[in-house]
């Protein structure tokens, strides 16, 4: 039963919360504490067109003992809602209405109205009409609603008459019981206007009168808080005289008090509202915890959905186990037992059935994420790939008798084909019964500055300087307190602190609604029936109720992930079946000794999860030797235990002794070298010490997760006592135990998630370490269009010996292929040509043979593939097999296009826009562009337009030998180095952008990339000055400064290797490379003693005396036992310069060559530039 009314006559019945979307301004959390604040009883919430936050205020409510009233302001079309147009006798789209709910079958009532408003009804809004009111009125009341009701509509333009008939229509649809005109007054003239009028007409049709106040904010100084959100809405300046505003203060949660005070002439319109809150009875059934699970039904002879699973489950255990033994079929027993007594069977099957369908069609599946891993059913079943008994992965942290939870299972697929599995559940289990579900995107601290600064007119770069100081992560609150430079600023101008004031009021407040990546609901019955649907216009249906409401109304969703690492996986198989017919990536052996020793070098760019440069140096410190090590490192790899890896290192490499916080922990933490990562071991360390279930274990670790004190305490009692009866702890030791335990349950990994990682990181290095070729082509592939991660694997592929041939209209596929032991660049893979030209050439070339020249290229095409692509595949040298030099080719362009035009072979008429070069053929012949000759300079840069990233060489190779000697940091690697490290990079300058700071000085903002990756370096006005004529685009400069979170970059976890967007330099030196030469300090030659031939000798000799310098020479002999002997060439010293070096490495190889240096910046440059801003 709903809480009693008490108290006050007032309640508010029409209500706005942040779910009104950009318009409410009040969180449903602080708007049910100011209401029981203020001594209400009961609550309306009633969100424009929409059903958002209905179970959530529901649930808030009813938390702090208030009444909760669901309802919604409904927009009603003004004729019929399917009508796409404003008529001349009704200039308006749509018409306010209120409504709320008497008992279910109005809450069921109100769900298709607003569903519908949105399947059928949107224009501009999503709108109902008068039809489907009559269809769905039961179990509702309306109340008229605020001055763009329809009665108080024609009421305010004068028309009487229209406005009587209106309200006798919805009297009519209602009932006479369940209608009532609402009458306000927050400050609007218009409502004073209509007041009388309203009255008049409620006596005329014995209508009731409510009071409301429409609320759209908890406190009056809210108001202008609220007039900024709505012109965050429209895109509108609060100085713009025609946009959208309320035009008036009064739109707040008044006291009863005040209400009964505004209407003191009308008290009848006071009381009411505690008579309509009285008769909304409506209770949702959320604690019982019932769910609404589609069926499954099972084919024949099963009787039912368990005895079905039952089956499946004992099948799929043989074959997954050789020898089944008394744990394995014990486990599974239990297991199933809680299924059945849970009612879950169904949805295991569904799970089952969604993955036997993905791979019957061969779609790469992943092997389990999240809490599932643990479950043998789910093992025997297909649908998770590691073994939970032979790595101790547990049950009861997916399903436990003790939660009365759905069980949750996450799912990859991959990524390209994630789409197919969402269309087969939608045709398998009814598309009225499978939606995608809806997610909010709040608005962050930086959004909030940069959206109100905009909306008071203050310049993107005021905004930029307040908004840059806000450190990632941090609300607004925060950084006041601990950025003195921010604080100095916001309270330096006026205009300043009501911004920080406004943004604050509308910080964390829902900014707009989307689909959620993933998820997808599936009901037993179709949707309408149970929960609010929303469409965007041009979007997938979706429900109104975020994942967690669905929860909590006991809805069954699931994750269906799409995963690129299972495409690179699938895709290195395919290219792997090629060469090895019997090769399958399911029967790989997870002992094999290759894999792990690429593991141990940290050979791991291209590996799942294990790619970043701290992973790297993480996988080179721990030496894994078996799949449960990597579980370990992807586990402590993250924030909070994190600390614990220098223990774990020094433990599992035996520098120090494995130690134990209690002797029986040792079982449960001996795979971890004592130390506890995952929650598991929380979990585990109960049951040993206290004498737990497992079950109860679990209600500990999550205790123990959200840290709440009432729940703590009484954890904590039960804990100590069991220690004490189940293992003869004593109370303090116990204690101690309990505090350690809290501690790691706080940071602990799900250790059945990072099984699952661990399986896929598994594999990927496999296929790294014993199919390179593949493995790159397939990698490469996966990245079509993301040209600095191509360019990362491109060097990546170098590094391991492998050659990537250039692209070539004759040879080229549209992805990357394997030929022989190299890998040949894709078509597809570069800028402006994209899949469908690929295709296009790839077909015409397998159907009628290579292609002769440019000329035949252009006539086979016809117009299939447009100018820009053209010029991407010569820039980037696919027509090179033609034996004529990329400029020769792009000056010719024009004319061959006139040719195959005027043999008219082309099509010119719809074709020609094409090459989007609105040029007529005659216009064309002898028209040439000027492309100058092939060079190096040109060929580079041409490459890089092409390709995205410099590919046959790089203008930084130049200096390869001073890059390394100097020890500079490559870019990729600066992101996960610490907040004010300096460092030095190297690098080109490929953009340069002049800017402003408040005090008008100069500063530039650079972009430097080096051979794999880009970084953005601040030069503010200190050093301007100093390096200006250093500055500028395509010079190859040394930089050295300090690491800044970039603005606007996001907080938390990056992608795995991607991290270096998320940080730029501020930098403190410059040194042009040209003059790092000055900086070394010896010549090494590094020769086997085989190699060591007195005809080589002479030769390197030769190349040396024509150079003499500074730099001393040596020679690190390699003798045959691997030892080296290093010689000092005292006869000699050289100069480095470029023509030195070419010999060289003509002479001897690249890898023979080393340079020692050190590298220098004045101690001046190194402290400037630390505490500025912008």
């Amino acid at each position: 039963m709903p809480p009693k009314i008490q108290g006050a006559d007032f309640i508010h019945l029409h209500v706005h919360s942040e779910y009104s979307l950009l318009d409410g301004a009040s969180k449903i959390e602080e708007l049910v504490l100011r209401a029981k604040e203020m001594g209400m009883t009961a609550l309306a919430l009633t969100d424009h067109g929409n059903m958002f936050g209905a179970v959530k205020f529901y649930k808030a409510a009813r938390n702090v003992g208030l009444k909760p009233i669901i309802g919604a302001e409904v927009y009603v079309a003004p004729r019929d809602r399917r009508e796409r147009e404003i008529r001349s006798d009704i200039p308006e789209a749509s018409f306010h209405l209120t409504l709320l709910c008497k008992n279910e079958t109005g809450y069921h009532n109100l769900i298709k109205l607003v569903s519908l408003g949105y399947l059928e009804g949107f224009y501009y809004k999503p709108r109902v009409d008068k039809e489907l009111l009559s269809r769905y009125h039961e179990g509702l009341i309306a109340l008229s609603g605020c001055l763009k009701g329809e009665v108080n509509w024609y009421i305010l333009h004068d028309d009487l008459q229209t406005a009587m008939a209106s309200a006798a229509t919805y009297q009519e649809i209602f009932g006479s019981e369940n209608f009532y005109l609402e009458v306000m007054r927050t400050g609007l003239p218009e409502q004073e206007k209509i007041l009388p009028h309203v009255a008049e007409l409620a006596k005329a049709l014995d209508i009731p009168l409510v009071a409301t106040n429409d609320c759209h904010y908890l406190k009056s100084d809210d108001a202008r808080a609220q007039d900024v959100l709505l012109c965050i809405q429209t895109g509108k300046r609060l100085k713009d005289k025609d946009r959208l505003r309320l035009n008036a203060s009064g739109y707040y949660l008044r006291s009863g008090a005040e209400m009964e005070k505004l209407f003191q002439e009308l008290p009848s319109a006071v009381k009411n509202t505690r008579m309509v809150a009285e008769r909304c009875e409506l209770v949702l059934d959320i604690e019982s915890r019932r769910f609404h699970l589609p069926a499954f039904k099972p084919p024949m002879p099963y009787r039912d959905e368990f005895e079905y699973l039952r089956y499946l489950a004992h099948e799929g255990l043989k074959k997954r186990y050789s020898k089944v033994t008394r744990e394995h079929t014990d486990r599974l027993e239990y297991e199933l037992s809680v299924i059945q007594k849970m009612g879950f069977a169904g949805y295991f099957l569904i799970v089952r059935d969604i993955i036997e369908y993905a791979r019957n069609q061969g779609i790469p599946v992943g092997p389990g994420r999240g809490s599932a891993g643990g479950s043998l059913v789910l093992y025997c079943l297909g649908v998770t790939e590691i073994d939970p008994i032979r790595y101790g992965l547990l049950f009861e942290r997916f399903l436990s008798p003790e939660r009365i939870t759905l069980p949750d299972v996450d799912v990859d697929f991959a990524d390209a084909r994630r789409g197919e599995v969402i269309e087969y559940i939608r045709n398998r289990y009814g598309n009225d019964s499978v939606a995608q579900i809806i997610t909010f995107g709040t608005m962050q601290a930086r959004q909030a500055v940069r959206d109100v600064a905009r909306v008071l007119d203050i310049s993107i770069a005021e905004a930029d300087q307040i908004a840059k100081l806000i450190p990632p992560g941090m609300d607004l609150e925060n950084a006041e307190r601990e950025v003195t430079e921010l604080a100095m600023i916001i309270r330096s101008q006026p205009v300043y602190q009501e911004l920080w004031n406004i943004a604050k009021k509308i910080e964390g407040l829902n900014r707009h609604a989307s689909v959620h990546a993933s998820a997808v609901v599936i009901t037993p019955r179709p949707l309408l029936e149970l929960v609010p649907l929303y469409k965007a216009p041009g979007a997938d249906v979706c429900t109104q109720y975020d994942m967690y409401t669905l929860d909590d109304i006991g809805l069954l969703k699931m994750d269906v992930l799409g995963l690129r690492t299972l495409t690179v996986i699938d895709e290195a198989e395919k290219l792997i079946k090629q060469r090895v017919n019997e090769f399958s990536i399911r029967n790989v052996s997870y002992e094999d000794r290759a894999t792990y020793e690429l593991l141990q070098q940290g050979a791991t760019v291209g590996v799942f999860q294990l790619e970043s440069a701290g992973m790297r140096d993480l996988c080179k410190k721990t030496r894994p030797e078996r799949l449960e090590h990597i579980i370990a490192l992807i586990a402590l790899y993250r924030p909070g235990p994190m600390d614990l890896i220098p223990k774990y290192v020094a433990r599992k490499n035996g520098f120090v002794p494995i130690e134990y916080d209690h002797p029986l922990l040792e079982p449960v933490c001996k795979e971890t070298f004592g130390i506890m990562i995952y929650q598991e071991q929380v979990m585990q360390a109960a049951q040993v010490l206290a004498g737990y279930t497992l079950a109860q274990a679990d209600v500990l670790r999550r205790a123990m997760g959200k840290k709440k004190p009432e729940e703590m305490a009484a954890q904590r009692e039960t804990f100590i006592n069991g220690c004490w009866r189940h293992a003869g702890i004593p109370r303090e030791k116990a204690a101690k135990i309990f505090e350690l335990l809290e501690k790691f349950a706080g940071y602990g990994f799900n250790k059945s998630h990072a099984a699952g990682y661990a399986y896929l990181s598994y594999l990927t290095a496999y296929l790294k370490a014993n199919y390179p070729v593949e493995f790159i082509a397939a990698t490469l592939t996966s990245e079509l269009g993301n040209f600095d991660k191509l360019a990362s694997f491109v060097t990546e592929a170098r590094r391991m010996g492998i050659k990537i041939l250039p692209p070539d209209i004759n040879a080229s596929d549209v992805n990357f292929t394997v030929e022989g032991n190299n890998v040949r660049y894709g078509l597809a893979g570069l800028k402006n040509v994209g899949v469908g030209a690929a295709e296009a050439i790839v077909r015409e070339r397998s159907e009628r043979g290579h292609f002769k020249n440019l000329l035949d290229f252009l006539i086979r095409l016809r117009g299939r593939v447009n100018r820009k692509a053209i010029e991407a595949l010569i820039k980037a040298g696919a027509f090179n097999c033609f034996e004529a030099s990329r400029a020769k080719l792009l000056n010719s362009i024009d004319k061959e296009i006139s040719k195959a035009a005027s043999e008219k072979l082309f099509y010119l008429d719809r074709q020609f826009n094409l090459f989007e070069t609105a040029v007529d053929s005659a216009d064309c012949a002898g028209k040439e562009l000027t492309f100058e000759e092939d060079d190096d300079v040109n060929v580079l840069s041409w490459e890089k337009e092409a390709f995205g990233f410099y590919f046959s060489s790089h203008p930084l190779r130049k200096y390869q030998l001073e890059y390394q000697a100097l020890n500079l940091l490559p870019i990729e690697e600066v992101g996960v180095r610490g907040e004010n490290e300096l460092v030095a990079i190297g690098g080109i300058i490929t953009d340069r952008r002049s800017r402003k700071d408040k005090r008008n000085r100069d500063y530039l903002v650079l972009t430097i990339e080096d051979f794999n990756s880009s970084l953005e370096v601040m030069v503010f006005s200190d050093l301007l000055e100093k390096y200006r004529e250093l500055l500028v685009k395509d010079k190859l400069v040394i930089v050295q400064g300090r690491i800044k979170p970039r603005a606007g970059s996001p907080s938390g976890e990056g992608k795995s290797g991607d991290k270096a967007g998320m940080v730029q330099l501020w930098a403190t030196g410059f040194i042009e490379f040209s003059q790092a030469r000055d900086l070394i300090s010896g010549l090494f030659i590094e020769l086997p003693i085989e190699e060591l031939t007195q005809s080589k000798t002479a030769e390197v000799k030769v190349a040396l005396k024509q150079y003499p310098g500074r730099i001393p020479v040596y020679l690190i002999i390699t003798n045959t036992d691997g030892t080296k002997r290093k010689l000092r060439l005292k006869e000699y010293s050289v100069r480095i310069e470029d023509k030195l070096i070419k010999e060289l490495v003509r002479l001897l190889g690249q890898d023979r060559l080393r340079l020692s240096g050190t590298l220098q910046f004045s101690q001046q440059s190194a402290v400037a530039s630390t505490n500025r801003s912008v």
